[in-house]
């Protein structure tokens, strides 16, 4: 018999039947989403988060609108406003750049002339107080990029991925008379990786997936290829602080699991409510303050001479048990 489900200090999550296994979560089909009632009051010791009202919670569901999006179809359209160097993907020179950064314009990342000087150390400025990722080349990077065009000591990459908000993917979940199921992605910077979950995520039956704005791979034609069409459907959220974004989760009645060494075995956890699956980056896991934001640690035990797995098969295995718990 499997013993019962603990990390660290942590209490259990709930009562056990004899034979080990959690009570089976009622349907919530048809039903509205509201956080947990709380646990058994024959665990004393155990204290659930008090569920809040949303009723003046920062963390709400969008207003309808008549063209609300339904499918999450992020690939439909180009920006009306197109880059300055042609080149659907790149914003070429020093003004164009610093006009995206002024209006908001959804930027994965810069490539800075090293140790330039003059008007780009405002634009860097401006950059890291949008904390977007830039990268310091040298100017033979810049002119190769830049394919002959004047860059001035800049580029700016860009993404047509429409990207969507966290009370998006709640309100997924509601339409569809489910509990939530969301990946958190802490740090995964390969591009082929990203893709990899997505295609997963979408299998798996995920509402959608979460990624910080910095240090971390966005959706480029890379990812979408990767994820070998799942980018077309798969809802993903742009934040700018994970640990924040885990906050306003759990606010919403979302229980967080970060996969991670010694924790307790994935087959061993009761994964069938309203949950959010964390993935480290790729060798450092996931940060000691993810880590600390969530509820409890899952592991996947290793028999072999490698300690762990890559991101994309650790979150693969991860989504679908909770695929054949829900089922079951």
């Amino acid at each position: 018999t499997k013993s019962d489900f603990k990390t660290g200090s942590k209490p259990s999550t709930g009562p056990r039947s004899a034979a080990g296994v959690k009570p089976a979560a009622k349907s919530i089909a048809g039903s509205e989403f509201k956080p947990r009632d709380g646990k058994s009051k024959s665990e004393p010791e155990f204290k659930p988060r008090a569920a809040k009202s949303n009723a003046g919670s920062e963390f709400k569901p969008r207003p309808a609108k008549s063209n609300a999006r339904s499918e999450f179809k992020p690939w439909a359209g180009k920006s009306k406003a197109e880059p300055a160097s042609g080149d659907e993907n790149l914003i070429i020179g020093r003004n164009p750049v610093m006009e995206a950064l002024k209006s908001g314009r959804e930027i994965d990342k810069l490539l800075i002339l090293r140790d330039a000087e003059g008007s780009i150390r405002k634009l860097i400025g401006m950059a890291k107080d949008k904390n977007l990722l830039c990268q310091f080349v040298e100017k033979t990077a810049l002119d190769r990029i830049a394919g002959g065009k004047v860059h001035q000591g800049v580029i700016a990459f860009i993404s047509n991925f429409e990207y969507c908000e966290p009370e998006d993917i709640l309100e997924k979940a509601r339409r569809n008379g489910e509990a939530p199921f969301i990946i958190i992605l802490d740090g995964i910077e390969d591009p082929h990786n990203l893709g990899a979950i997505m295609r997963t995520a979408d299998g798996a039956g995920a509402h959608g997936i979460i990624i910080p704005k910095r240090r971390a791979a966005g959706i480029t034609d890379v990812v979408a290829k990767a994820s070998a069409g799942a980018v077309e459907y798969v809802a993903v959220a742009r934040v700018s602080n994970i640990a924040q974004a885990i906050d306003r989760l759990k606010e919403a009645g979302v229980w967080i699991a970060a996969c991670d060494m010694d924790g307790t075995e994935y087959d061993s956890a009761e994964l069938k409510g309203s949950l959010a699956l964390v993935i480290g980056a790729e060798g450092q896991g996931v940060s000691r303050l993810v880590k600390e934001k969530c509820d409890y640690i899952l592991s996947i035990p290793m028999s072999g001479k490698i300690a762990s797995l890559n991101a994309s098969n650790a979150a693969a295995i991860l989504m679908y048990e909770v695929k054949r718990q829900r089922k079951g």
